[in-house]
């Protein structure tokens, strides 16, 4: 709503209802930035029922009426319930209705790029498709007010329309030659991460074209040839994105990893949100609350909606040169891509006990390493195990892990990581008690 694009709403009705919802939606980013404690469900839950109580009422607002623009209020309340979405993964309740929004989100954002490139794998496919029959059961078998399962199931409908056109594209494709497809979206892939690193590398470049140029020279006359001498099914697409990948390749040799200055701010920013998500992406279990996502997000969003025709322009309005252009949709395209990664790798557990959740995960992690490689020689190796997991153990009250008064989200899914951890431990206790007793029987 920070666009002259997005009219204010005319309708008093709507105007008192915006002022309502900018007031919970900073109330919830006053709550996102607080690191002091821990987000805790009545913090999300009676701010969630108020926004539902405000949409309840625009709905009845704009019943009788026809559709109008989107206005502020519009934009409003998209930011809370992308901020609600990722709250609710915060506090633990990942399998909740509103949980889909934000995954829809990025979903939608994920495909309009993947239409928009014309350049992608089935693997892609196969990971959003799998996401959205997950979000789908979500919203199916949950519960949640009505317009709330209608908005979400809209997004996820559009979402399967997008998905059935990429298909279709796929489709378009002999059999054969998808492999060749596949392995020059991976170069391509390959090639903007060597060109966007910080230390540019002409040599991999150069072994990159040489790659593509490989492909290339297995066509006859500029096709690719079935069995038949025939030129396959898609042959002429698959060649022109080669040539394209040879021209791009070049031009980005030529500028030895440089951007134009005029272009230096937004590339700047994208490579620096590229880089915390990276990092966020291997430090996850640890460092993630995924309210974080929601800047990320917006940062995104601002930049991607302000493309003219696909492109961005300059002071002079002038479009961005293929070489930029090509850059900066990689990289806002791969940092999508982490927020996704991110999302759907988060764990049904409570910040508050996430640092216990995680040092169950690694002690999991470790006993099975142990075990894969032999077991112990006694079971004295095995008291720092059994000694961490007693004293984790000891820490619930009445089966349950309390943090103060309260008792967070996602008990079952620790208490069960306990009992796999205690499980395993028993096991490798067992084996060597075993093994000790069949020594002194041969003794």
């Amino acid at each position: 709503m920070d666009t002259p694009k997005v009219p204010a709403p005319r309708d008093q009705g709507e105007r008192e209802i915006l002022s309502n919802l900018v007031g919970i939606r900073d109330e919830l980013l006053l709550r996102k930035m607080d690191r002091t404690t821990y987000v805790r469900s009545q913090d999300v839950l009676g701010l969630y029922d108020r926004t539902v109580a405000e949409v309840k009422k625009l709905n009845e607002i704009r019943k009788e009426k026809p559709p109008a623009e989107e206005n502020q209020v519009d934009r409003v309340v998209d930011s809370c319930f992308q901020l609600f979405s990722l709250f609710f993964m915060t506090i633990g309740r990942n399998n909740e209705v509103p949980v889909a929004y934000a995954l829809t989100s990025t979903i939608i954002r994920l495909l309009d790029h993947l239409t928009e490139a014309e350049r992608f794998t089935s693997k892609d496919l196969e990971s959003l498709s799998h996401t959205l029959d997950r979000v789908t059961d979500i919203v199916q078998q949950g519960s949640a007010e009505p317009f709330v399962e209608d908005m979400i199931m809209s997004r996820i409908q559009r979402c399967r329309a997008s998905l059935r056109n990429l298909r279709s594209k796929l489709d378009e494709l002999d059999p054969t030659l998808r492999p060749v497809a596949d392995e020059l979206v991976q170069i391509l892939r390959q090639m903007a991460v060597v060109a966007t690193r910080k230390q540019f590398s002409p040599k991999e470049l150069q072994k990159i074209k040489a790659q593509v140029q490989e492909i290339g020279a297995k066509r006859v006359d500029g096709q690719f040839l079935g069995e038949d001498g025939k030129p396959l099914e898609g042959s002429q697409k698959i060649s022109e994105f080669l040539e394209r990948m040879v021209i791009y390749i070049d031009d980005a040799l030529e500028r030895q990893g440089v951007i134009p200055d005029k272009w230096r701010p937004i590339y700047d920013v994208l490579i620096g949100i590229r880089n915390e998500l990276d990092k966020l992406s291997l430090t996850q279990a640890w460092s993630l609350r995924e309210t974080d996502l929601y800047d990320f997000q917006r940062q995104l969003d601002k930049i991607d909606e302000a493309r003219v025709d696909g492109n961005w322009l300059d002071d002079q309005g002038r479009p961005a040169e293929p070489h930029v252009h090509k850059t900066l949709l990689y990289l806002i395209r791969r940092s999508y891509g982490y927020i996704y990664h991110l999302m759907i790798t988060s764990e049904p557990v409570s910040e508050a006990l996430l640092p216990v959740y995680n040092q169950l995960q690694t002690l999991k992690r470790c006993l099975i390493e142990v075990k894969k490689s032999g077991g112990v020689a006694s079971v004295r190796e095995l008291y720092p195990y059994s000694m961490k997991l007693n004293s984790i153990d000891n820490m619930r009250v009445d089966g349950k892990f309390m943090v103060g008064d309260d008792i967070p989200e996602g008990q079952g899914a620790v208490t069960e990581l306990l009992s796999e951890c205690f499980e395993l431990n028993y096991e490798l206790r067992v084996a060597v008690d075993s093994e000790q007793q069949s020594n002194k029987g041969e003794s």
